[in-house]
């Protein structure tokens, strides 16, 4: 008998939820062989039909799904449960309990996370913003930023930059050489919007790096992996933040995830109370 799993993830919509709510599962068990089926956009019975005869053909098998329309998921639920197949809804529980405490009646409409709202273009101007202000572009245009990150290279700015966008803020990032690489109207002004100091381990920086010069085939620029002056780089950075009270994050052993909702933090902290030491990570 085969110990893969055959994971089925269905949704009635892009199946993102579902994605990121199986790799969170996943995370808690150790030495699990699995295999994932996705399954997006499935709204008719007729398609369910489908999904699980081929999931009948397999060992294994385990249905993980997120549909709002309330009759297809239990016909889901259902016809699972006839053909022995374990299945798991994410979402119907969940929205029972909020339209009740909401006293409210769910639209369940799928794909209602996409509506194009204004939140919608409000995160699609974001994402544009921090693509022409990325790697210190634009510079002149900082003030307009939500969050400004600095740090030395290879610190994850601009992946954590992007994946901010992608929660709706505006967000620069300006690669830090030296205090001289600051734009003066930042030294000027510090707190002209949240700012984030990135930096991690010299060890890790050497490593990232020559992964970095390996990709674009580049040998020559030695001092670029240079432990003694990127140990050098790292303590001026962190002397930098220390110099404007500007927070620190230590992305070593951190997530572009986990980075992203420190940064959040701090940027709701920095909204509600302004800029002051309290913020400060040392």
């Amino acid at each position: 008998m085969s110990n893969t799993y055959q994971i089925y993830l269905i949704s009635d919509s892009t199946g993102e939820t579902l994605d990121r709510i199986f790799i969170a599962i996943k995370a808690q068990f150790k030495n699990i062989n699995y295999k994932i089926h996705t399954y997006s956009f499935t709204r008719t019975e007729n398609q369910i039909l489908k999904i699980l005869s081929d999931s009948e053909k397999s060992t294994n098998s385990i249905i993980l799904y997120s549909i709002v329309d309330n009759n297809l998921a239990k016909y889901l639920a259902k016809t699972s449960s006839e053909k022995k197949i374990p299945c798991f809804g994410v979402l119907g529980d969940l929205i029972l309990s909020f339209s009740k405490l909401l006293n409210q009646k769910a639209s369940h409409q799928p794909s209602g996370q996409y509506a194009l709202n204004e939140e919608y273009y409000d995160r699609i101007a974001a994402i544009q913003f921090t693509m022409n202000h990325d790697d210190g572009n634009l510079i002149k245009e900082i003030n307009k930023s939500d969050i400004i990150l600095l740090g030395v290279s290879r610190t994850s700015k601009t992946p954590t930059a992007i994946y901010l966008a992608n929660k709706g803020f505006k967000t620069s990032n300006i690669p830090l050489v030296n205090e001289k690489s600051i734009p003066e109207t930042l030294k000027e002004n510090p707190k002209v919007a949240c700012v984030v100091g990135l930096n991690t381990e010299p060890e890790r920086l050497v490593d990232l790096r020559k992964n970095r010069m390996s990709t674009i085939k580049e040998n020559e620029n030695k001092s670029y992996t240079d432990i003694d002056k990127i140990k050098k780089e790292v303590n001026e950075a962190k002397k930098t933040f220390k110099k404007y009270k500007w927070p620190t994050i230590d992305v070593t052993r951190k997530s572009v995830e986990e980075t992203a909702a420190s940064i959040i933090k701090i940027y709701e902290i920095y909204k509600k109370n302004g800029w002051n030491n309290s913020c400060l990570k040392e």
